[in-house]
């Protein structure tokens, strides 16, 4: 039986070492919390949400990134590659979304320090 060269749909390639030093346990430990043992938490890129140059300022903007993350009680915003935010992008994830989402512990690392300022201004203007 011949099969088809081309197909349409989306197809996935991936490349794994057989001797790589990961162990179940850390990636276990890495996204799992000490007292459940559930995925219950996200590590999140945000330059992954920069289309080509553009600057991470609108609040549309922080809302794609905050997609589906209700359904972790930890997340990591990881802003490595990312060199400033502006201020309503900042609001809409550190103010807004922290007070809609209590429950959610919302984590950053990796913040320059103009991401920095950014979002220190929008933690100051949050009542909790």
């Amino acid at each position: 039986m011949e099969r088809q060269k081309f197909q349409t749909g989306t197809s996935v390639f991936m490349k794994m070492k057989n001797n790589s030093s990961r162990t179940i346990k850390k990636i276990f430990d890495k996204f799992t919390s000490e007292d459940n043992y559930g995925f219950n938490k996200t590590i999140i890129p945000v330059r992954l949400v920069q289309y080509g140059d553009e600057l991470l300022v609108s609040r549309s903007q922080a809302k794609r990134l905050l997609l589906r993350i209700d359904k972790f009680k930890i997340v990591i915003l990881d802003f490595d590659g990312v060199e400033a935010i502006g201020q309503a992008f900042a609001d809409e994830i550190f103010r807004v979304f922290a007070l809609n989402n209590k429950d959610i512990q919302l984590l950053h690392i990796n913040a320059s320090k103009n991401v920095e300022h950014m979002i220190v201004h929008a933690l100051l203007n949050n009542p909790t």
